[in-house]
């Protein structure tokens, strides 16, 4: 069997849906030999943010002399991406052996009489089982959807995180910040810290009303680490951070999005909680190198062109907001053009809504994905809230209408709506 007839084999898995609960997780890792056992990990859950955060973190962790993991999720482009060692992704021949092992272990499960292992469950599985063979010294490990339910909350973990959190899978996580908070906040282990990121007032109180039950050491990370920009374009910002314990300095960081400041206070704020469970110290230059040295694509990345191309995931409301913001910020015009596909199951409304202030113009897309919003129904969304939309029958036609509108002008050229849209344009250009 071919590797890419292994990966289809896996992939094959998520027609098996989303199944909240640790118990088929624990079966197949039992099959496995618990890997996560013995591992040290940063958990990260949140709604935005959090891919930022886990990056963060492991970057500082990798500078510091840890042998790093980083779990991650969806991939952009390869599977291979969701699993990274050092900044590494995980080689073709490994992984291959690594899916066939885990099958094998999804399917003994199956025989036993258990329920069968989603493809989460199987990812989850495949990257401790990879972080424990290679001597992986911590891992940032981020949720897939939720926290209390999620595969990956088998773990205990060193610290706890929990970025940014707005309305999201209300379907699966509740239809309100505090439900939604209180799955979240799952992740929170007894007696382990838990820095939150920052968040709006109902979703703060839940968290706090968990790790007070839990008896878990609650960091603001906003009231704990100030982090200032000083100037940033789409392609570098430089920052100011300081904390009670220390003072970073400037900070010039390739995450150019000025939505970055939060997710780098709560980073930063992990990282010296990571430091006290360990009693270890991270020296200052070691902090600002690693988190100078963080990448995360397909977050407002500029990946060049005739005009600039900007890439970005935001996909919800809460997204786009943090999206005009940065483009603002960056010294964009306020009538920019924009290329977007989404999942149907989306808040179209609310996302159109909040970019019609600095979109002129937009092309709708399909993704190459079986949940994708079809073209013209995202296109009569945007006209009602006053925006110019032509639904295109592929991304290809959509961004060469949009480079042709925007040459003129200058002004770049913005691909966003879905982290499944990003990655198509990454592996054109790749």
């Amino acid at each position: 069997m071919t590797n890419q007839e292994r990966i289809e084999r896996i992939y094959a898995r998520r027609t098996f849906g989303i199944k909240p609960g640790l118990e088929t997780t624990l079966a197949l890792l039992e099959r496995l030999g618990h890997p996560e056992r013995g591992l040290g990990v940063v958990h990260i859950a949140g709604t935005n943010g959090k891919g930022s955060v886990s990056s963060l973190v492991a970057s500082v962790l990798k500078t510091a002399g840890f042998k790093t993991g980083l779990y991650t999720s969806p991939h952009l482009v390869k599977l291979n991406e969701r699993f990274k060692i050092d900044g590494a992704d995980i080689p073709d021949g490994a992984l291959e052996a690594l899916l066939a092992e885990v099958e094998d272990a999804a399917t003994g499960v199956e025989k036993d009489g258990g329920p069968a292992p989603t493809f989460f469950e199987c990812m989850t599985a495949l990257g401790l089982l990879w972080f424990s063979r290679q001597g992986v010294h911590i891992a940032a490990i981020e949720t897939g959807m939720g926290g209390r339910l999620d595969a990956t909350n088998v773990l205990r973990p060193l610290v706890s995180v929990i970025t940014r959190i707005g309305l999201d899978h209300t379907e699966y996580l509740g239809d309100t910040l505090e439900k939604i908070a209180l799955e979240k906040a799952g992740i929170v282990k007894p007696g382990v810290p838990v820095v939150c990121g920052a968040m709006p007032d109902e979703a703060l109180a839940a968290v706090a009303q968990t790790a007070k039950a839990r008896g878990s050491r609650l960091v603001c990370a906003d009231e704990a680490v100030s982090v200032r920009r000083i100037s940033g374009d789409l392609h570098v910002q430089k920052l100011v951070v300081a904390s009670a314990a220390e003072d970073y300095g400037t900070v010039p960081i390739a995450l150019a999005a000025s939505y970055q400041l939060e997710n780098v206070a709560t980073a930063v704020a992990a990282i010296e909680a990571v430091g006290d469970a360990l009693t270890f110290a991270f020296e200052r230059k070691t902090v600002v190198k690693g988190l100078a040295a963080a990448e995360w694509p397909g977050r407002f990345q500029c990946i060049g062109g005739a005009p600039d191309t900007l890439i970005d995931g935001a996909h919800n409301p809460d997204g786009a907001a943090a999206l005009v913001r940065a483009l603002r910020d960056a010294g964009c015009g306020r009538r920019l053009r924009f290329v977007v596909g989404q999942c149907a199951d989306k808040d179209s409304e609310g996302f159109f809504r909040t970019v019609a202030p600095v979109c002129g113009r937009v092309w709708t897309v399909p993704l190459r994905n079986p949940r994708s919003a079809e073209p013209g129904a995202l296109a009569a969304i945007a006209r009602r809230h006053g925006l110019v939309a032509e639904p295109c029958a592929s991304l290809a036609e959509g961004l060469a209408a949009a480079k042709a509108d925007a040459l003129a002008s200058g002004e770049p050229v913005v691909v966003c709506g879905s982290l499944f849209l990003v990655g198509e344009v990454l592996e054109t250009i790749r």
